[in-house]
Formats: C-alpha cells, structure tokens, sequence
C-alpha cells in the first residue's frame, strides 16, 4: 500500500519537515478491526478535533541511528513507544540506512485515554511529507496515517471528520474525510480524571473485545444507527440528537469492553462522578452529554451558553471550542 501510495514520489528529504495536527475524539466509536495489520476497521466512525490540542512534529534525517524526543525528553530505544514509532517509520525508509530524528511535542497526555497516538502519527505523517515534499492528496495521508494508529487518519482533518470502513482487502477505500460543517456553539469540556498511561493499550482492549465479548455482536448495528442519528443531528444543528446519541454510543463501546474476558474497565471512582454530576445537571433541564474514549478521562459536551455554569461546576475542566471562538476558554479553570 504504501509503495502504491509514493510510486513516484521523492526519495530525498530536505532538512527539516514539520506539521501539526490535532487530536480529535470520537462521537461515533471506532472499536474493532477486521484486519490487524492494515487498521482496517469493523464500522465508520465520526470524531470532533480539538482544536489547538495536539501534536506538533518535526523530522529530520539522523546519522546513526534513529533518534525519538518526546515532549523534551529522549525516548529510551527499547521502549514500546520506540519500537512502534520505529517499526512505523521502517514503512517510509527509501534506503535502510537512513534514519530519522523526531522531535514531537503533545498538549495532552501520552497514552491516557485522550487520543494522543491519533495526532501523533498524523502528524508524523505530515512532517513526513513536507519532510521529501511528496505533496499527498489528503486521502493518501489519512491512509498511511491509519497505519500507524487508525484514528490517527481521522486526525489530518479538523472539525467534524468521518472515517469510512471501506470494504476492500487492500485498505485504500478505508479513509476519513471532513464533514464541512461549522458549529460554532459547540463546546467540549476535557476532565483529565488520569494522565498515567493506560495499564491495558487500546489495541490489546479491542482485540480482547472482539474476540471474547458475547455483547460485541451487535455493536455494528449500534454503530450504523448511531452514525446516522449524529450526521442528521450535526446538519440540523440538533444538539439533543447529537448529545444523546454520543453518549449512547460511548456507554455501549464500554459495556463491550466490560462484558469481555477478562474484563476490561478503564473507569474510575472520580470518572463515575463526573457521570453522575453530569446526569444530575441533565435531569434539572441543562443539555450536557458527555463521551469517552478507552481510558478514565472524560469529555463533556455541551453549548456555549451553558459556559460558566460548566466551568464553576467542574473543577479542573479544560474548554475547547472546536471551530475557534473563545479561544481564552482554552484553559484550565481550577
């Protein structure tokens, strides 16, 4: 796929190549693979990006050896996060002997649950191709992005962006493409409830879902209802719809996980609170909804005129407005 992908291209990088690109969670859940190796996955998916939070990458050609800086500090280079970054870049080599140094830089914690290896191998991807200025279609970086973790595809776009499952054994029908749709009062509160790294990878938890989960059976027909019921919601502007339907979809990825064996639980005590906070505020009239990928964290949704009562009440909250207003809310409010 990938030598289809750059047949042609450049094989000799410049100096330094360097992108962005953001983090994004997921309103419809990816969870489940029909190919291992390819990233394929079982249903679509649709995400929200978040905005200025993510990863920033450079790449450069190193002499000896490849060289891994994570947010400052080099990785060691038989850790896990190493080996896979390697074995990531192994795909783009034009000549063994060529390595690579990679200084990446994340907003948001590694490996906790908030989709830090989707904007890191999208921006990765990117550097790569400002780095031997292959100038990718967008289709063609979401795909080699989905190599490297199958969110990150979704993650080379901004906004509202959907994933297509595709069909063919290849993968080349299996990419994301942006929505175009603008929702400017849509708000995302961040409760980081954990920033240690996961004790089960996401990779591990869905493997062990698919394989012993008795409730895993009808999660594609979850996923097929819940997609639609979102992409109406987000052209009608139906926050209810769209609120409720990502909250569903969340809670059902969960009780997948939980009904596997052995179980897999990422919640915690203070990740059940925020749950619960959030019901009780949605039982005295306020439209809150929240989301949560495979770890403790959780993801409030909600509107802009509902701002202030979220940030006195949830202490801690990180707000983002995905389409750039109020971008001083993009802070910590303890």
């Amino acid at each position: 796929m990938v030598k289809k992908i750059l047949e042609g291209r450049n094989l000799i990088p410049a100096q330094m190549g360097e992108a962005f690109a953001p983090t994004n969670i997921a309103l419809c859940k990816y969870w489940g693979k029909r190919d291992e190796e390819l990233n394929l996955p079982v249903t679509s998916s649709l995400s929200i990006s978040l905005g200025s939070l993510g990863t920033h990458t450079q790449v450069s050609v190193a002499s000896k050896r490849d060289v891994i800086v994570l947010n400052g500090d080099k990785v060691k280079e038989h850790s896990p996060f190493a080996r896979r970054l390697r074995t990531f870049l192994d795909l783009f080599r034009p000549e063994p002997k060529l390595f690579f140094e990679v200084r990446t830089q994340n907003s948001i914690p590694t490996a906790a649950g908030l989709a830090s290896s989707a904007s890191g191998f999208a921006a990765l991807v990117l550097a790569l191709n400002e780095l031997f200025a292959w100038k990718l279609s967008s289709k063609d970086l979401s795909i080699l992005a989905r190599l490297g973790s199958g969110s990150a595809c979704r993650s080379v776009f901004s906004g509202f962006v959907e994933w297509k499952e595709g069909g063919l054994a290849d993968g080349m029908d299996s990419y994301a493409i942006p929505l175009h749709e603008v929702w400017r009062d849509l708000r995302i509160g961040i409760l980081t409830v954990s920033s240690e790294e996961k004790q089960i990878s996401s990779r591990t938890a869905m493997q062990r879902t698919v394989k012993t989960s008795p409730l895993y059976a009808s999660w594609p027909e979850k996923v097929a209802s819940d997609l639609d019921r979102i992409k109406d919601g987000i052209r009608k502007k139906d926050f209810d719809s769209l609120g409720s339907t990502a909250e569903s979809n969340a809670l059902a990825m969960h009780a997948t996980m939980m009904a596997a064996w052995p179980p897999v639980l990422y919640w915690l005590p203070e990740s059940v609170g925020v749950l619960q906070k959030v019901w009780r505020f949605r039982d005295e009239g306020m439209l809150i909804y929240f989301t949560m990928d495979a770890g403790p964290n959780v993801k409030i949704l909600y509107l802009s005129q509902d701002s202030e009562l979220v940030k006195r009440n949830f202490s801690g909250v990180k707000i983002v407005a995905p389409f750039g207003e109020e971008q001083e809310k993009e802070q910590e409010y303890e």
